[in-house]
């Protein structure tokens, strides 16, 4: 394992296996995971579901205990109560206290960190000004949309000032204007503030937005796993940026491109992939591969009951039909109407 001095979380071997009553295995979550994550970056764990995320994330805050494997998290094991006053963890569901409103429930967490009173009222307005709930500080949680459900689950996962950020799907439910913000707080605390961030997120153009690294995990196996920019990097290729060109000259590069038309070559690099792109590619290997997963696999075609006509408008005629005035004269009788099935 790398040196602890630079790695804030650190995985070997890391494995779950989920039993049955009679310690039967069932479900490999977790397959082998070796993970280091760099004091001061900004680092990904992609995957679709099912395929190990959140058991991981559980496992690095000690809600789980590992089947086998190692783990550190900021030099120390999950399970040690002192490293919990240095993490923040936003989880995928903001469980949150309905009848407390926003500035209370921000008061009760930052009890439980031994918040000093005056830091405490300190934060809890600032972190209600950042998210935007200033206004609906008053407000009962339980009446909150999901949004800013997030954004308050956010805030409290900010209250103790963490050195490890955790978050699980942060920007679900937010508007494009909300998801901004709250990359752009992510961004800021660790280019300011140098706090290393743990992001799960289903959401591909966030974490591109956001993390230096990233890895994609499948049927609980870490599948890829590197910087960002190389692992979207298409090395094949090569992209040369410039001014726009004339007609003629596009014709003349094809053979030279040395300035012609003095036109200044702004850069040279290798064109990337889009995140959603190489993820995919990355999943649909490890299906070929024919890897077991707990979670769903690609989807088929439409339920046939989905793609049928409406037999809701079929039995509306029929109802209608049978409530018009029966008729004077003796009809002949009519069959009720039926489905065919094939």
């Amino acid at each position: 394992m790398p040196s602890q001095d630079t790695s804030v979380v650190q995985t070997a071997g890391l494995t779950k296996v989920f039993r049955d009553f009679w310690h039967r295995q069932r479900i490999v979550a977790v397959d082998r995971l070796d993970l280091d994550i760099h004091s001061g970056e900004v680092f990904g764990l992609l995957g679709p579901n099912g395929s190990g995320k959140t058991t991981t994330i559980k496992m690095l805050l000690g809600l789980l205990y590992p089947t086998r494997g190692r783990i550190r998290v900021l030099g120390r094991a999950p399970t040690d109560v002192a490293i919990k006053m240095r993490i923040g963890y936003l989880p995928e569901e903001s469980y949150l206290y309905r009848f407390l409103n926003a500035r209370e429930t921000l008061d009760y967490y930052g009890r439980l960190f031994q918040i000093p009173r005056r830091d405490r009222r300190r934060r809890v307005e600032q972190l209600l000004e950042m998210t935007g709930l200033t206004r609906e500080a008053r407000r009962r949680v339980g009446e909150y949309s999901k949004g800013m459900a997030r954004r308050i689950g956010l805030a409290q996962a900010l209250i103790n000032d963490p050195d490890l950020l955790i978050l699980d799907e942060p920007t679900t439910g937010l508007d494009p204007v909300g998801t901004r913000e709250i990359k752009d707080v992510i961004a800021f605390l660790n280019r300011e503030k140098r706090k290393t961030v743990l992001l799960c997120s289903h959401l591909l153009a966030d974490v591109e937005d956001v993390c230096q690294r990233v890895t994609v995990l499948y049927g609980g196996r870490q599948q890829a796993v590197g910087d960002i920019h190389e692992l979207l990097s298409q090395r094949d290729f090569t992209q040369i940026t410039t001014e726009r060109l004339s007609k003629e000259t596009i014709e003349r590069i094809r053979d030279l491109v040395d300035g012609e038309d003095h036109k200044q070559v702004v850069s040279v690099t290798a064109p990337s992939d889009k995140l959603e792109t190489f993820f995919l590619r990355i999943v649909h290997q490890a299906q070929q591969a024919r890897q077991v997963t707990s979670g769903a696999t690609s989807g088929g075609q439409i339920a046939e009951f989905l793609a049928a006509a409406d037999e809701g408008e079929a039995v509306v005629h029929s109802l209608m039909a049978a409530a018009e005035p029966t008729p004077t004269t003796p009809a002949q009788p009519v069959s009720p109407p039926c489905s065919k099935i094939s």
